[in-house]
């Protein structure tokens, strides 16, 4: 009976310890004010695992949120201030397809028109965008990955910046860019 009940209780911690690691939480701190995103490495292992990477590296830290587009959502992670993109490792097998939708406050892979293009950039819904869910018009949808738990407030702020036509290095011009530099300060993975 003894062996019964220590056996069980390692099978509980250790169902307990699996699920703090299927589900990591990162904090942004940026300019405007600080969030937290807890991600979904069960339905979405390979694009969290991307993302875990990208911000142990610090390769968050200094970009900005470049695109924002109220009523639709905000997007970051590859541009810095002076609006010059970063180089990125190769990009992440898309996984739209895990059941997970595009609906108010929850994070997602940007990536081009080729389903199999995320790198580095993300954006979070700031409405419900059934247009992004796999399958959608093109077939492919947007792979989302976690949510907002803490600090809707911060991408509420980011969501009413006015935006303008912006100047950017390499790529020309550039709409959709906040009037006001939004800057992640900080991504650290929360323990």
């Amino acid at each position: 009976m003894r062996n019964i009940i220590t056996s069980l209780a390692l099978t509980l911690g250790l169902l307990v310890s699996g699920v703090a690691l299927a589900n990591p939480k990162v904090e942004f701190k940026t300019t405007m004010g600080n969030f937290v995103v807890e991600l979904d490495s069960v339905k979405a292992p390979k694009t969290t695992a991307n993302f875990i990477s990208y911000v142990n590296s610090g390769f968050y830290n200094g970009t900005i949120f470049h695109r924002v587009i109220d009523g639709f959502m905000i997007q970051g992670g590859g541009f810095t201030p002076d609006m010059t993109q970063k180089p990125t490792n190769a990009p992440v097998v898309s996984e739209a397809q895990n059941g997970l939708k595009n609906q108010t406050y929850t994070i997602a892979m940007a990536r081009t028109s080729d389903p199999d293009s995320a790198t580095a950039q993300f954006f979070i819904n700031v409405k419900d965008n059934e247009g992004l869910n796999y399958p959608n018009a093109m077939g492919n949808g947007y792979t989302v990955f976690g949510k907002v738990i803490s600090g809707t407030q911060t991408i509420d702020a980011i969501r009413k910046i006015p935006t303008m036509i912006a100047s950017t290095p390499k790529m020309g011009r550039m709409s959709d860019v906040p009037s006001k530099t939004v800057t992640i300060e900080t991504a650290t993975v929360l323990k």
